[in-house]
């Protein structure tokens, strides 16, 4: 995919990358799938957003999955940020949403950003779903304990103790750039953060 893509317009290859993310089109085996718990309708958005574009964000470290810990402050000055809050591991948008981000990791990597993968799960769940989902290029956190805490920080913690589906762009400053607490149910735009992502250049 990416030699291809390399070959087109960059419009033209965008538009390609974006059809396979609404598409859902990633190889998923039947038996990920299986496992996969669907939840039912949830309420698009249950919290009450603590921080705002134009401010510095909150520091962090958590624990990822490759057993190092992730600060988001070792990042200033090198990288831009996104940080990608996902409700729950084994749930169908979310397993759709991160391998997705795969897809497009040249367009991170033009962009000087970094994408950093959150969610309250502990790390042997998270450990377990990101192997069934196939590599991904990016750290993958856990928000588990104290439960929530960044996520509550942040001001996206639901109340029902999972995060909500949000994006957060962070320049080289560690100031917010963009916000966007999105409709759990759905799947955020990509043209929308890469838009975002070339305001930082």
């Amino acid at each position: 995919m990416k030699n291809h893509l390399s070959r087109l317009p960059a419009a033209v290859g965008l538009a390609v990358l974006i059809l396979f993310w609404t598409g859902g089109a990633f190889a998923l085996s039947d038996a990920y799938k299986n496992n996969i718990y669907h939840p039912g309708l949830l309420k698009p958005v249950d919290s009450n957003l603590k921080v705002k574009v134009g401010k510095k964000a909150p520091d962090f470290t958590l624990p990822a999955i490759n057993g190092e810990q992730v600060s988001l402050s070792q990042f200033r000055g090198k990288k831009n940020v996104v940080l990608s809050f996902v409700p729950a591991a084994w749930t169908p948008v979310c397993s759709d949403q991160w391998p997705g981000y795969n897809m497009v990791k040249d367009i991170f990597d033009d962009h000087d950003a970094i994408l950093l993968g959150i969610t309250v799960d502990n790390i042997p769940t998270l450990y377990s779903w990101t192997n069934q989902m196939g590599q991904l290029w990016f750290p993958v956190l856990s928000d588990f304990w104290p439960h929530g805490k960044v996520a509550r920080t942040y001001g996206i913690l639901r109340s029902d103790g999972v995060a909500e589906r949000a994006l957060f762009v962070i320049d080289k400053k560690g100031v917010i750039r963009y916000i966007d607490v999105h409709n759990i149910n759905q799947r955020p735009a990509l043209e929308v953060l890469v838009g975002e992502l070339d305001k930082l250049k």
